[in-house]
């Protein structure tokens, strides 16, 4: 009697063990052990792989942006039609494409991700109060799912401490704009002096992954920044279904080069068609070593002097990470002959300039989704590992923007309740080891209609408390000091007085007696 189709697939989140007993009982077994190999099943189409997933699964889908992305698997579940879907993953890529199908065809009921990104569709259901969404940040959602691959239950960060995500965030709204569901407080311990909180794990009946190659085993490897959240979510699921572009006999990839052993893969399928869309192609033309713009207008000639201070604060073999905007345009002001190794949360550590005119990679972005290349020395891993970085105090400095700033350190950057939904992604993060790894903000001094964004406290929902060490503005540069409660003006851009950055602050400022002009890197 042969096994079908269908029966393996009931059997395989049964174990090994259980499909051997049957498998010999049939006769397609000669013998039987405790060890039993668990092969992969290699499918025919990704409407075979898919086939079996049912209204209220939870979907563990990797990707960052659209790379890495499964993009043939998501079509299959948007065409078999599973309603209620629970999906994890780090965002919803775009409105068209990735799992914005199954946001248009309200295949989701709940969204959990660190970041909202360009999917403008989630953004609209969320607000409008037609899907749950769960923001978490990009470092915990990672550490989370690697802890429910592993076994552990649950484990303590200092990642969002005295923020939403410690006491409790809007996950679903009503249609007048109400909050329906709030996510519950969680636990808080201190250790060592420091404040951390109880982060759960998180597990998925289904990982849909993409890779580059799987050999006939079932082992994968991935292609540059393509790996991120695909490997710790293939570790936290069930069934495991990995699409790939190539599938190699075994021994073509050496065995110390597999990223994914074969026994967290269940089913594998040879992707049908790849789009491999880039969302932002950004490039330098020849002769360009790095991309520097040429600033015109006030309002250009001012970020202008925000970023080249900015660029003074990176020294000789630093290992930094930058946020987008004016910290990473900072990075193009790095003087010949000084070494900065640049990470980037989606798995890349030693990020290059933007490449040139026709060699953008698709599989080779930053964490803004713009293209990059990577410097000599330079490495890829997964996004679990990047936050291993992070959080442990790794780096030397983080540098990143902000919409506000208070007295006593604390960040805000990432929400305008009601407004504005862009998530945490790596930010809270990012800040959470500030003891260990310099913060320094970088922003504009107030808003588009003239308010202060340093503040006696912070009034949108925070990314970090007490965690600021040095802020950046186009009217000088502040020391914080969150112990004392303190903003201390020690450089003032030329043209600006003293009093006049006062009137531009809605909090006390010190003034240091050793008050310098503000610097500014030579071109």
């Amino acid at each position: 009697m042969a096994l079908t189709g269908k029966l393996w697939r009931m059997l395989e989140p049964q174990g090994p063990l259980l499909r051997a007993l049957v498998a010999t009982a049939t006769g397609q077994r000669r013998a039987i052990s405790v060890g039993a190999v668990r092969d992969a099943r290699f499918c025919e189409s990704s409407d075979e792989a898919v086939e079996d997933i049912e209204d209220d699964s939870k979907l563990l889908v990797g990707g960052f942006g659209v790379v890495g992305m499964p993009e043939n698997l998501i079509r299959a579940v948007r065409d078999s039609g599973p309603k209620a879907l629970t999906v994890v993953s780090n965002e919803a890529g775009l409105d068209d494409f990735g799992l914005g199908m199954l946001l248009q065809t309200h295949q989701i009921k709940r969204f959990v991700c660190s970041f909202i990104g360009s999917c403008k569709e989630l953004e609209k259901q969320y607000l409008a109060g037609d899907v749950e969404v769960v923001l978490a940040p990009q470092g915990s959602l990672a550490e989370r799912i690697r802890a429910g691959g592993a076994g552990i239950p649950a484990f303590y960060t200092p990642t969002g401490f005295g923020t939403l995500v410690h006491k409790g965030e809007p996950i679903k709204f009503d249609h007048d704009h109400q909050v329906e569901i709030e996510s519950r407080g969680k636990e808080h311990r201190v250790f060592h002096g420091h404040h951390y909180i109880l982060e759960e794990a998180i597990v998925g009946d289904y990982a849909l992954i993409k890779g580059w190659k799987a050999d006939r085993a079932g082992n994968l490897i991935f292609r540059k920044s393509a790996r991120n959240f695909n490997v710790p979510m293939a570790k936290a699921a069930k069934i495991t279904i990995a699409e790939v572009e190539e599938i190699v006999d075994v021994g073509t990839f050496a065995p110390e080069d597999i990223h994914l052993p074969s026994i967290y893969v269940q089913r594998v399928v040879k992707g049908e068609n790849y789009e491999k869309r880039i969302e932002y192609a950004t490039t330098r033309k020849r002769g360009e070593e790095h991309v520097r713009i040429d600033p015109k207008t006030p309002k250009e000639k001012l970020r202008d002097r925000i970023v080249r201070r900015a660029a003074l604060e990176f020294t000789d073999g630093m290992y930094v990470n930058l946020g987008i905007g004016i910290p990473m345009l900072a990075s193009n002001y790095i003087p010949n002959g000084m070494r900065v190794i640049v990470q980037s949360e989606n798995g890349v550590l030693g990020m290059g300039p933007y490449p040139y005119e026709g060699e953008e990679d698709c599989d080779l972005i930053n964490a803004g989704k713009e293209t990059v290349t990577l410097v000599e020395g330079g490495s890829y891993m997964s996004t679990d590992e990047v936050f291993a970085m992070i959080r442990g105090g790794h780096l030397s400095m983080t540098m990143l923007g902000a919409m506000q700033v208070s007295r006593y350190g604390d960040l805000a950057n990432w929400m305008i309740p009601g407004k504005l939904v862009r998530g945490m992604g790596g930010a809270m993060d990012l800040v959470a080891c500030h003891d260990r790894t310099k913060v320094v903000v970088t922003m504009e001094h107030t808003t588009k209609k003239g308010a202060p964004k340093i503040l006696e406290e912070c009034t949108y929902p925070l990314t970090g408390k007490h965690c600021v060490d040095s802020i950046i503005t186009e009217m000088g540069v502040f020391d914080a000091h969150p112990a004392r409660g303190e903003i201390t003006l020690v450089e003032i851009a030329e043209g600006v007085g003293v009093e006049e950055v006062r009137a531009a602050t809605a909090c006390p400022i010190e003034i240091s007696e050793n008050l310098k002009p503000m610097g500014q890197i030579e071109i």
